[in-house]
């Protein structure tokens, strides 16, 4: 275990970058609101997010399995049955994400229109 990391965001060669691009990942962020309320299988999970492919989902939980986010569990069954379900570590991420996705739908309309008043004014130019 590496414990002699001074975090520092701001610099360039600093991991806590790379932890900012996984959790600022879009399917990182839907993946654990789904499996905050437990265990799915592949095939839900990608239902449940919906319009994701399913090499971007198999790469995301991979990544996140990596990142220590969530686990994988294979099951000795016919076919074999695998579920992904969040860590500690995935658990205490559903809070900041929440209040994200809080904001995000809270300003959504806010922000729509400031996209169409920014591209309009665009065009007249």
């Amino acid at each position: 275990m590496v414990t002699d990391l001074v975090p520092n965001v701001y610099d360039p060669a600093c991991p806590t970058r790379a932890v900012l691009d996984r959790v600022g990942d879009r399917w990182t962020s839907l993946v654990v609101l789904h499996l905050a309320s437990g265990p799915m299988r592949f095939t839900r999970l990608r239902a449940a997010i919906g319009g994701v492919a399913p090499k971007v989902l198999t790469q995301t939980l991979r990544a996140m399995e990596r990142d220590g986010l969530l686990s994988r569990t294979v099951h000795a069954e016919v076919p074999p049955r695998v579920d992904y379900e969040l860590t500690e570590l995935g658990h205490s991420l559903r809070t900041p994400i929440q209040a994200i996705t809080d904001w995000a739908e809270a300003h959504m309309a806010e922000v729509v229109a400031s996209r169409a008043d920014y591209d309009a004014a665009r065009d007249e130019r």
